[in-house]
This record gives structure tokens, C-alpha cells and sequence, in this order.
């Protein structure tokens, strides 16, 4: 390791764990680099502005993160739930079934963990804790899980990501989620079912089977929304970032004009929050470009590829390793980060060891977002506890049970690719 490089990451991890945003701390961090190593400083803006201007893809995130906000907003979210709670609201821990498939639904339409957990999760939490009939800390556990499952369903904003730094197809990311997103939710609705008889939850009361066709069609326009986009998509139609911007308009029409669930104020408001959603995350895209130049200024891929060479790790082990590694990081640094910084360091070796970079995408991005609610940083597990006024304490306690039945969701995508690589190689993949 150089002495730039050292005070590089230096610079990085101080103004980190002072609190300093991750996007500046990578910023600063890299200019010490440059200046260090004696080099031009204009280079760190040219480096974000040609990423950005060669990165097409990036578009897509904004136009996700839009249509998620929009369809947060107005009836969409209620319609949905009424819809999850026709269907599986009559089983013993119901509400907890509601709440996971409510997110797997929704999951096709946001790509945000974090915006699943802040607009869905709210409205459902409330429901839940409603006269008692779960534990605070329960209900918040199980929705922060649950939204968990919202970035690996396409869309997916972490794979956008991911594509970006790996050059992977986002097409087949976006397959290579569904079935894992399944069985998340799967394993979710196992716990859940074991939790409800073990502690002897409340069976709420049936909706009748006659009421199923009105609330199925109240919810059946949001219901579309997936089936758009993946449409769009494997049809042919629309690449992914014009599938980003078919979602955005669609959610402005239906909440607008079916709904008539916008004001114009409130269409406002939203963008404005998500112009902001946007800027911090293309801040934090902006740095991980800068840092992509210092590590192939580095050469830091080839020696990562010696050194894994000497010591002839098999794919298994490596992949192994890897998500242990990512686990505990995802214990301190968020997903973003993780994706743009961590990640690229990995994709020379896994083309060396012949580790597909769909699966590997796909496997890296579940692991991330089980970091979003495994403490002390949980982003998620902040964003329910500012929204509900829930005390962390509860939750904490109660999130433990979901991480490890996540973690054999991971594991089992690890040990069997096809989980991930099935649905891609009936539409062509060839990896």
C-alpha cells in the first residue's frame, strides 16, 4: 500500500467516524489522495463528471426513486393493503403476512428499502399495534425485515448501482432477484407463522370471499405496475432506464388522474424530497467514481488476483468469505457505499475464480440489505423508529430472529446459484 493510499483511506475513515457525510468523506478523501500523489485536484471533478456523462444507467435511479414516492402518496399504499389483507389477513399472525407480502408487492413498484419502510411500513405498523394486538417492537421488526425485500424485486436501485461498477446486464439482475425476493418473503411468513402460535397472536377477522373482486379490482392499476415494467424490459420495449421513466409516469397518472390522490402541492412536495434523494445518492456515486480511479491507480485488483491465486481459494470459499466480510461492514457502513466502494475491489477475482457476476451481484445485494436492519447501523431500523416514535430497544430485541432466518435465505442463494441464475437463462442468459 502507497503512502497516498494509506492516508487516503485515512481521511476516509476519520471524517467517517466523525459524522461527516460518507459522500464527502470519499470526496475528501480522494482529493488528499491526489495531492498526495502530486497529481492535478481538477482530476477528482473530471473523474465524477465523465462517470456520470458515460452512465446512462444512472438515470434510472432518480426515476425509481420518483415513482416510489409517488406511489407512497395518496390511496395507493391503503388499496394495496386492503388487497394483501383479503388474501392472506385471515391466517393466524395475519397482520405479519399482510406485511410481508404487502412489501413483496410493493417491492415491484419502489426499489427502496428505505421507502417501502417510511411509506408502507407506517401505515401497517399502525395497524398492527392497533389496541394492542402485537408488540411495538414486533411489529417494527417485521416490517423493517420485510422491506428489506423491496431493493431485490425489480426494480432495484442496489443493482443499478451494482450494474454500474460491475457491467453486469441490469436486465438480468433484475431477473435474477425475483426468486430470491420470494424466498425471502418465505422464510419471513415461516417465522412469522411460528411466532404467532408460539406467542399466540390474535387471528384477525376474515374479509369475506364476495368482497375479494371489488378489492382486488380497487388494487388491480398499482397491481399493474410490475408487470409493466418487466414487460417493458424482456419484451423489448424499453431499456431499463426508460423502463425507470415509463414507472415514474405511470405512478403520476394513476395517483393523479385515477386516483385523484395528488394535489398539486403535494405533487410538490414530492419532488422536491425526491430531488433530494437523488442528489445524495448521485453525491455518494460521484465519490465511489473517484475512488474507482485511485484503486485502478493502485493496481489493487491484480494484487487482490495474486494473492487469492497463491492461496487457490475455491469460488465457494471466496463467496464465502466475502459475504462474511459484508455482513459485519454492512454493521457500520450503508448499502450504497458498500456497492460503489467494496464491491468493484471483488469483480477481477470473481471473473478469475469464474463466479457469475449475476449471482454474485444478486447475493451481494441481499447481503446488503440484511445490513440495513442489523445493528448499531441500521438505517431502516432508524427510519421505523423516526416515523413511529418506536424505541429502538424494542426493536433491536426483536430483530434478531428475522436476521438469521435472512441469513439461510443468503446462504441458500450462495450453496444453490440457480436460485438466482434459473429465471435469467429462460430468457437467454448465457453466464
Amino acid at each position: 500500500m502507497t503512502v497516498a493510499f494509506a492516508l487516503c483511506l485515512l481521511a476516509l475513515f476519520v471524517l467517517a467516524g466523525i459524522g461527516t457525510p460518507v459522500a464527502y468523506s470519499m470526496i475528501v478523501a480522494a482529493i488528499v489522495y491526489l495531492a498526495v500523489k502530486g497529481q492535478d485536484l481538477g482530476l477528482a471533478a473530471e473523474q465524477i463528471i465523465q462517470g456520470l456523462y458515460d452512465g446512462f444507467i444512472i438515470l434510472a435511479v432518480p426515476l425509481f426513486i420518483v415513482a416510489a414516492n409517488i406511489m407512497n402518496a395518496g390511496t395507493i399504499s391503503e388499496r394495496l393493503l386492503a388487497f394483501c389483507m383479503a388474501i392472506v389477513g385471515r391466517l393466524r399472525g395475519g397482520l405479519g403476512h399482510v406485511n410481508v407480502v404487502a412489501n413483496l408487492i410493493f417491492s415491484g413498484m419502489s426499489g427502496s428499502a428505505v421507502a417501502d419502510a417510511a411509506g408502507l411500513g407506517k401505515i401497517i405498523i399502525e395497524m398492527m399495534t392497533k389496541d394492542g394486538r402485537y408488540p411495538r417492537g414486533y411489529a417494527a421488526a417485521i416490517t423493517a425485515a420485510a422491506s428489506t425485500i423491496g431493493p431485490i424485486i425489480p426494480p432495484s436501485i442496489p443493482m443499478v448501482m451494482y450494474a454500474l461498477v460491475s457491467d453486469a446486464s441490469i436486465g438480468f439482475l433484475f431477473l435474477g432477484g425475483i426468486l430470491p425476493g420470494l424466498l425471502m418473503g418465505v422464510v419471513l411468513m415461516g417465522l412469522n407463522a411460528w411466532v404467532a402460535r408460539k406467542r399466540d397472536f390474535a387471528v384477525e377477522e376474515a374479509v369475506p370471499l364476495r368482497a375479494l373482486p371489488k378489492v382486488t379490482l380497487n388494487a388491480f392499476p398499482a397491481l399493474l405496475m410490475p408487470v409493466i415494467l418487466l414487460y417493458g424490459i424482456y419484451g423489448g420495449a424499453t431499456t431499463p432506464t426508460e423502463a425507470a421513466a415509463v414507472a415514474a409516469a405511470y405512478a403520476l397518472i394513476l395517483a393523479g388522474v385515477f386516483y385523484r390522490a395528488l394535489s398539486w402541492r403535494r405533487l410538490y412536495a414530492i419532488l422536491s424530497e425526491s430531488a433530494r434523494s437523488s442528489a445524495a445518492v448521485g453525491l455518494v456515486i460521484g465519490g465511489a467514481l473517484i475512488f474507482n480511479y485511485i484503486v485502478a491507480s493502485e493496481n489493487i485488483p491484480a494484487h487482490m488476483a495474486a494473492s487469492l491465486q497463491g492461496l487457490h481459494i475455491s469460488p465457494l470459499a471466496f463467496l464465502f468469505m466475502v459475504n462474511v466480510l459484508l455482513l459485519l461492514l454492512g454493521c457500520l457502513l450503508d448499502a450504497s457505499t458498500i456497492i460503489l466502494v467494496i464491491i468493484p475491489l471483488f469483480i477481477p477475482t470473481c471473473r478469475l475464480l469464474g463466479i457469475d457476476l449475476v449471482h454474485f451481484g444478486v447475493v451481494v445485494v441481499v447481503n446488503t440489505m440484511i445490513g440495513l436492519i442489523t445493528p448499531p447501523y441500521g438505517v431502516v431500523l432508524f427510519v421505523i423508529n423516526a416515523t413511529t416514535r418506536i424505541p429502538l430497544r424494542e426493536i433491536i430485541s426483536e430483530i434478531w430472529l428475522f436476521i438469521g432466518v435472512l441469513v439461510v435465505a443468503l446462504l441458500l442463494m450462495m450453496l444453490f446459484p440457480e436460485i438466482v441464475l434459473w429465471l435469467p437463462r429462460q430468457f437467454g442468459y448465457q453466464g
